[in-house]
């Protein structure tokens, strides 16, 4: 229990005893008036200390304030008044007396706790910006990093888009394994999985009642096999999140440009979200049109693409199926494509857009890459690539599988820049993932355990000139406690503020991370990062947009304190999290710690 809280309780103690013992007497008597007075000397100094501990300007207006003020004035007129009938040796007013105590008491009783919860407790958040994300949009984002598998025809075909007109016959992988991509996910630390349930070919990996063009015509599992049920049940067995990739553009339907194929995809859309237990990912791709099969017409078909699908009655159909699913598009709803398959977000990244003007396939990727600070809606932002140069698996790539630190690097540019990772692993023909994708994983995810292993922060000292609300409410020191929910935040209208954190002793360090508490919005605009080298401050880093997270690759320094500023925050600045860290030899970095002479073992 703090200071301030035993000091308010020892108030209601002595002003209760005094009170009630008055009512047991029927009769004032001075230690009565005595223990009044010494409660509210008590209840002036827990007030203080609350006052105290906020480190922040008397707030008249603020409501623990008032409720305290108006507690403390009850008492300090009942005191006073006691003690005017003590002295004025009225024996019928000491007699009665008591009854007006009991009633002023009950009264100063509802300011007083309700007060005293204000006080200890403080407000429950900051105000929140205009536009937040919703729940399941945070737990999205928390995952980090999450996996693609691409199989289809085109495995055994040998291309990245199929055109339509392939046979079911050549679908045939020989050893599939959904559990292997589960288990290799996992490990990964991918957090969801999402299959291609059906590509621009049309070809369904389910046996679908809507088509002939699906594993159900395929030899694989003797035509009895359905790739969407083992993969689910696979999924869910590694305790990873499902997600379903349904193509609207299909290269094999002889109705697909008229309006009969909207009922065909959203058909499919129904299987899926009807068949499968819980889909935690709906994924539309923005490639719609162009030449096909088309059930023999072999043409070329152009679509309304801002038209043609109605989009709002599409995912309105997903909603009312599926609450929970999140749909991923150029727009959104939940989720957006950052505008590139390189998997690199913007250096300034905001997750709110407006969806109105974006049409799914023919996006300003500029706009999608950075977002918009004005944005009326929050989609998450989300980084697209493939360990491959292609999203199908070529046996002719084999050699051409990115490298564990090529990984790393793309790592930096999506998570470190608010993004959600998506990286695309294919099977190959057996249906498995191959050996030198699993390897490249593994190498990947032990450089990223060995780099963030050690928080240098965690638990150091923190200090701010300016923080709001009660000590362990909005304090500096929440910054370093590990604890996502918590968070610092500077005082109400200054867009900008600054905190320290004291290592201590010289620490080498080389990679900083920032967390903005983003169930409460996107707010910093531009901050800066400052490293203290034998009594000097010098810059290391500047930046605009954190978001849920900023991880900053800098030249190896060793400091004994770092100071982070925020110099323009749209809203009231707030931070959940920094972090300090050594990057992992493997990484490779050339001016990192090891680069420092003599930094081993700091």
């Amino acid at each position: 229990m703090t200071g301030s809280a035993i000091l308010i309780s020892l108030a209601l103690v002595f002003y209760s005893i005094g009170v009630w013992a008055e009512r047991i007497a029927r009769y004032l008597k001075p230690w009565h008036v005595a223990s009044f007075w010494t409660g509210l000397a008590f209840d002036v100094s827990g007030t203080w200390a609350m006052h105290k501990m906020a480190e922040g300007p008397f707030d008249i207006l603020a409501p623990h304030t008032l409720s305290g003020q108006i507690a403390l004035w009850l008492m300090l007129v009942h005191a006073i008044w006691a003690t005017r009938v003590v002295r004025s040796g009225s024996e019928q007013a000491r007699v009665g007396f008591h009854r007006y105590s009991v009633v002023v008491w009950l009264i100063w009783l509802i300011p007083y706790l309700s007060g005293m919860y204000l006080g200890m407790h403080g407000d429950s958040d900051i105000p929140p910006t205009a536009v937040v994300p919703s729940a399941r949009q945070v737990e999205y984002q928390r995952m980090e990093m999450i996996g693609f598998v691409h199989l289809s025809v085109n495995t055994f075909t040998d291309r990245e888009w199929g055109y339509g007109d392939e046979s079911p016959a050549v679908f045939n992988p020989t050893a599939l394994d959904a559990g292997q991509w589960a288990s290799v996910a996992a490990d990964a630390g991918m957090g969801e999985l999402i299959l291609t349930a059906k590509h621009h070919d049309g070809f369904t990996l389910w046996p679908s009642a809507l088509t002939e063009h699906s594993v159900r015509n395929s030899p694989w599992r003797e035509g009895r096999g359905d790739l969407v049920r083992e993969f689910v049940d696979a999924v869910r067995d590694q305790g990873l999140e499902v997600g379903l990739y349904v193509s609207p553009w299909d290269r094999n339907r002889v109705d697909y440009g008229e309006p009969e194929y909207l009922e065909y995809y959203r058909g499919e859309l129904r299987e899926l979200l009807t068949g499968y237990g819980p889909i935690d990912e709906l994924w539309v791709d923005g490639a719609n049109g162009g030449t096909g099969w088309y059930g023999g017409a072999d043409e070329e078909r152009r679509i309304d693409r801002k038209s043609y699908y109605d989009w709002p009655r599409t995912f309105a159909l997903v909603k009312s199926l599926q609450p929970r699913t999140l749909i991923f598009s150029d727009a959104g709803p939940d989720i957006r494509w950052i505008g590139n398959e390189s998997g690199a977000a913007g250096e300034t990244n905001w997750s709110t857009i407006d969806v109105g003007g974006i049409v799914i396939g023919a996006a300003d990727t500029e706009y999608l890459n950075t977002g918009d600070p004005r944005g009326s809606r929050w989609v998450v932002p989300l980084c697209d690539t493939s360990i491959r140069p292609g999203w199908f698996y070529h046996a002719s790539q084999d050699s051409l599988v990115k490298s564990p630190q090529e990984l790393i690097d793309i790592y930096y540019r999506s998570v470190g820049r608010n993004c959600v990772l998506l990286l695309n692993v294919p099977p190959d023909r057996r249906g498995l993932l191959h050996e030198t994708d699993v390897s490249v994983l593994r190498e990947f995810r032990r450089i990223l355990d060995e780099t963030f292993h050690e928080d240098l922060a965690a638990g150091r000292p923190v200090s701010g000139p300016s923080h709001r609300g009660r000590r362990g409410a909005f304090a500096p020191g929440n910054l370093v406690d590990g604890d996502p929910d918590t968070y610092w935040a500077a005082k109400s209208g200054e867009p900008t503020a600054s905190i320290e954190i004291d290592l201590g002793r010289p620490t080498c360090f080389d990679r900083v991370l920032l967390q903005e508490p983003i169930r409460l919005g996107q707010r910093i605009a531009a901050f800066s990062v400052e490293a203290r080298l034998e009594g000097d401050w010098t810059p290391i880093a500047r930046g605009t947009t954190i978001g849920y997270k900023r991880l900053l690759r800098v030249p190896g320094v060793r400091a004994d304190r770092v100071r982070i500023s925020i110099e323009r925050s749209l809203a009231q600045p707030a931070l959940s999290r920094v972090g300090l860290f050594e990057a992992s030899s493997g990484e490779k970095a050339e001016d990192g710690c090891d680069s420092l002479a003599g930094s081993e073992g700091e």
